[in-house]
C-alpha cells in the first residue's frame, strides 16, 4: 500500500507507549509500521517487557530503517512453523482467524481445531526448546543462588540480538527519549530506567522483560530487577505524569484486553485471568487524569472570579493560572483484540504465522485510526485531555465523562511531518482542524491495508 504522510497539529511530544505481552508484541510492531507509513515518528518511546524490546529497535535505528529492523528482529525470535499443513496452509489460517467463520459449521469447527493444534504445538516448542536469539532452557533449571541464577530459561542470547538490531549510541544520543519500566526485586518498587537521566545498555532492556519464574532477574549496579509487569504492565502513567508538561500526542498500544467473554473451561479461565491481570491500569490511569484535569479547570475558573484589582497585587495568581491551564494531552488507545482459538498460551506462542497475523492486525488498526483525522487534533483550550479508541470510535474529553463518536472525515493533509521538540506556528487551516467539532456520522471510510 502506498504510504500516506500526515500533517499533525503542533504537539511538542509524540509518545509511543507499549505494554508487555510476549509474542503478542508483534501487534505493536504493526502499529509502528502504520505510524511510519504516515510519516509519524515518536520522539519518546516507553515500554515494559516486550514493549521495551520493541522500544530498543525503534529508538536504536534511524526512522527510515526502523520498520525493516523490526521485521528482522521478529523474524529472528520467531521460529518457523514446526510442520506444514497442506490441508490448511498458514495463509488460510490467517484469513480464517481475521475474517471469522466461513459460514459452514463443519468448516469453522475444523478450522478452529487446526489452529488450536498448530498454535499449541508452537507454544510447546517454545517451552521445550526456547526461541532463537531470545531465550533457551537453563541447564539444571531452576537452580539456586542469587536472583539472576534462578529461572527456567536463560535470556543471555537476547543481549546479542539487541546489539545486532539496535544502535545503543543512538538510543543514548537524546534523539528519541526511551523509558523502561522494571520492578526492584528487593524493595518491590516500580521504577524506570530513562535515557534522559542515565545511559541505557542491553541489560536495562532485558531487565524490563525478566518475568519470573521463566526468566531470571537482571542485575544492574548491584540491584536485581524483574519485569515491570510484576507491578504495572503499562508505562502510560509515567508519560502522563512527567513533571515537564508539554502538549503531547500519545499512542497507547495494549496487547491485553480487559474486556472479554466469560470463560467456559479451565483453559479459558487461564486466558481470561491473564487478560485481566496484564491489561493493567490503562483505564484507571486515563480516568484519574480526566478527573485531575476537571479539577484543574475548576480551580482555573475559580481564579477567574477573583477581582482583577486583587490579582494585580500578587503575581502568584498569574503563575497559578498558567499552571492550571497546563499542557494538552491526546491519548490514542489501540488494543489488540483476541482472535478465534488463540488460547491461553498466546503470549509464548512465537510461530512466524501468528506473528504475521498480530503484525497485520496492528497495521490495520493503525491505518483505520489515521483514517479518522479529528482524533489526532490538539485538544481545545480548557479541554486539555482527550482519549480515543478506534474499536468503539469514541472520543472522551476531560470536560465530559461519556464517549462521543468521532465524525468521519477524509484523511488529513498529505504533508511530511514528524514529532517536534518545539512547537511551530499553526496555519489557519490547522487551527481549524484542531478546533473542529466532533459529531456522529453514519459512513466511515477508514484506510485499510491489504495483507501482504
Amino acid at each position: 500500500m502506498k504510504k500516506t504522510t500526515l500533517e499533525l497539529p503542533d504537539y511538542h511530544r509524540v509518545a509511543l507507549v507499549l505494554q508487555g505481552g510476549g509474542a503478542l508484541g508483534s501487534y505493536q510492531a504493526g502499529v509502528y509500521e502504520g505510524l511510519a507509513n504516515a510519516g509519524i515518528h515518536p520522539n519518546w518511546v516507553a515500554g515494559i517487557s516486550i514493549g521495551a524490546l520493541n522500544s530498543a529497535i525503534i529508538a536504536g535505528n534511524a526512522p527510515k530503517d526502523r520498520v525493516q529492523r523490526l521485521h528482522d528482529f521478529w523474524d529472528t525470535i520467531c521460529s518457523p512453523a514446526m510442520f506444514a499443513q497442506p490441508w490448511m496452509p498458514a495463509q488460510t489460517l490467517a484469513q480464517h482467524d481475521l475474517l471469522g467463520s466461513p459460514g459452514v459449521p463443519m468448516a469453522s469447527m475444523m478450522g478452529d481445531m487446526g489452529q488450536n493444534m498448530f498454535r499449541s504445538m508452537a507454544a510447546m516448542s517454545a517451552l521445550m526448546n526456547g526461541q532463537e536469539g531470545f531465550f533457551k532452557p537453563r541447564f539444571m533449571a531452576p537452580g539456586s543462588g542469587t536472583p539472576d541464577q534462578i529461572s527456567f530459561y536463560d535470556t543471555t542470547p537476547l543481549i546479542a540480538t539487541l546489539e545486532k538490531f539496535a544502535d545503543f549510541d543512538r538510543i543514548n544520543s537524546g534523539e528519541t527519549r526511551v523509558s523502561l519500566g522494571v520492578t526492584n526485586v528487593e524493595t518491590g518498587n516500580f521504577v524506570y530506567f530513562d535515557s534522559k537521566t542515565e545511559k541505557l545498555t542491553p541489560k536495562h532492556f532485558v531487565a524490563s522483560g525478566s518475568l519470573p519464574p521463566g526468566f531470571a532477574a537482571t542485575e544492574i549496579d548491584g540491584e536485581y530487577y524483574w519485569d515491570g509487569g510484576c507491578v504495572s504492565n503499562t508505562p502510560l502513567e509515567y508519560v502522563l505524569g512527567d513533571p515537564h508538561r508539554r502538549d503531547t500526542l500519545v499512542f497507547q498500544v495494549d496487547v491485553w484486553s480487559s474486556q472479554g467473554a466469560l470463560p467456559t473451561d479451565i483453559l479459558t479461565v487461564t486466558e481470561r485471568q491473564k487478560d485481566i491481570q496484564y491489561s493493567s491500569r490503562t483505564r484507571t490511569v486515563t480516568n484519574a487524569v480526566h478527573m485531575m484535569q476537571r479539577m484543574r479547570k475548576v480551580f482555573y475558573e475559580t481564579l477567574e472570579r477573583i477581582p482583577a484589582a486583587v490579582k494585580a497585587k500578587d503575581p502568584w495568581f498569574d503563575q497559578m493560572a498558567r499552571h492550571m491551564q497546563g499542557a494538552r494531552y491526546n491519548v490514542i488507545h489501540l488494543i489488540y483484540k483476541n482472535k478465534r482459538a488463540e488460547g491461553h498460551y498466546k503470549d509464548f506462542q512465537f510461530s512466524a504465522e501468528s506473528m504475521r497475523q498480530h503484525w497485520q492486525t496492528g497495521l490495520d488498526d493503525m491505518d483505520e485510526t489515521i483514517g479518522y483525522a479529528p482524533c489526532l487534533a490538539l485538544p481545545a483550550e480548557g479541554e486539555n485531555f482527550v482519549t480515543f479508541d478506534i474499536h468503539t470510535h469514541k472520543r472522551t474529553s476531560s470536560t465530559q465523562f461519556r464517549g462521543a463518536p468521532v465524525s468521519d472525515t477524509k484523511p488529513a493533509a498529505k504533508k511530511a511531518t514528524g514529532a517536534r521538540e518545539a512547537p511551530v506556528r499553526q496555519t489557519t487551516a490547522r487551527k481549524q482542524v484542531a478546533k473542529k467539532a466532533v459529531t456522529p456520522s453514519s459512513s466511515r471510510t477508514p484506510l485499510r491495508r491489504a495483507p501482504k
